[in-house]
């Protein structure tokens, strides 16, 4: 760990020029002493580190002290940059080496193209905490410890613990043969095997893990997106889930595909709207999914989700109708 905090000071310096030891400490998220003696150890390893004294004074390196990283052009430094604004690294406990890295790599970049590669990724949004309509997109938290100790196991191929809430289940131990790690829509999955068979774990769920020293049973080689893609479509015929047969005007299709469980078939119609066979969780599910569309979208089948959605609007009608 202070190997990597040196480095980072390094970069800091690197970058920012002159900082001083409260504003590295802060970047850092280390104290003022813990800097103070990072400088002395680079100092004694030879980095040509020196303080200035005074009101603006600070910890800066010389100007000569550099490295340059060559063979990248400038989209290929943009995509570095904005490939570590994706959250994926966050998910799978990762944010932290992100984070060094992406400072790596920009510092080595040679000056003329590194201001440049800086700049347009300023211009460049991925992903933000909002959308236009204010609606805040759902992060899960994780402990960066367990996903940590998750991936550890992932990696080396060893059985892991895990203590797991269930939706609706009292947290229990299980021990896992783990697969691979998926992030998808802001969520991180563990595809794992338990007792041969397939099994799915969100991350936000497990509550603390443990890497065992016992080799998984699990292939030498793995295909993630077959092996997700397996799993989605047993996801979506299993349990209590409910398909619809829904009409809906194009400008809505999205809205409604994104509260939607899966699409599995998909046609137009004559008049330009669009019939979808869409899954939803339950009933309940469905019912405000298709609620939140009004008159843009019609359900087709089955009867009583339609039945359901007239009921609703019937009660609305009778509760804001004029007075009789």
């Amino acid at each position: 760990m202070r190997a990597d905090r040196l480095v980072s000071l390094v970069l800091l310096l690197r970058q920012r020029g002159r900082m001083t030891a409260e504003t590295l400490a802060r970047e850092l998220e280390v104290s003022t002493r813990t800097v103070l003696r990072d400088i002395e150890a680079l100092s004694a390893a030879g980095v040509p580190v020196y303080a200035e004294r005074g009101r603006h004074g600070g910890f800066a390196l010389l100007p000569d002290f550099q490295t340059a990283l060559t063979g990248l052009n400038h989209d290929e430094a943009l995509a570095l940059l904005v490939a570590g604004s994706r959250r994926g690294a966050q998910l799978f406990g990762l944010g932290s080496a992100l984070a060094s890295a992406m400072l790596k790599v920009v510092d080595a970049l040679p000056e003329g193209l590194r201001d440049r590669a800086a700049d347009a990724a300023q211009r460049l949004l991925i992903d933000p905490e909002t959308d236009l309509l204010s609606r805040r997109v759902a992060v899960e938290e994780m402990s960066d410890a367990i996903v940590a100790e998750v991936r550890r196991a992932v990696f080396a191929g060893h059985k892991l613990r895990i203590h797991y809430a269930a939706v609706d289940q009292a947290p229990r131990w299980r021990t896992v043969d783990p697969v691979g790690l998926v992030t998808v829509r802001e969520q991180g999955y563990l595809l794992a095997k338990r007792a041969g068979e397939d099994r799915t774990y969100r991350l936000s769920r497990v509550l603390a893990a443990e890497e065992l020293d016992e080799p998984a049973q699990r292939p030498d080689t793995v295909d993630l997106d077959r092996a997700w893609q397996e799993r989605n479509a047993r996801f979506r015929t299993g349990g209590d889930k409910v398909a619809v047969l829904v009409r809906v005007d194009p400008a809505r299709r999205e809205h409604l595909v994104g509260t939607a469980l899966a699409v599995c078939a998909e046609e137009a119609d004559a008049d330009g709207w669009l019939r979808l066979n869409v899954i939803f969780q339950d009933s309940r599910h469905a019912e405000w999914a298709l609620w939140q569309h009004a008159t843009d979208a019609e359900v087709l089948a089955p009867q009583w989700l339609r039945t359901s959605l007239c009921n609703r609007a019937a009660a609305i009608t009778a509760r804001y109708g004029p007075p009789s």
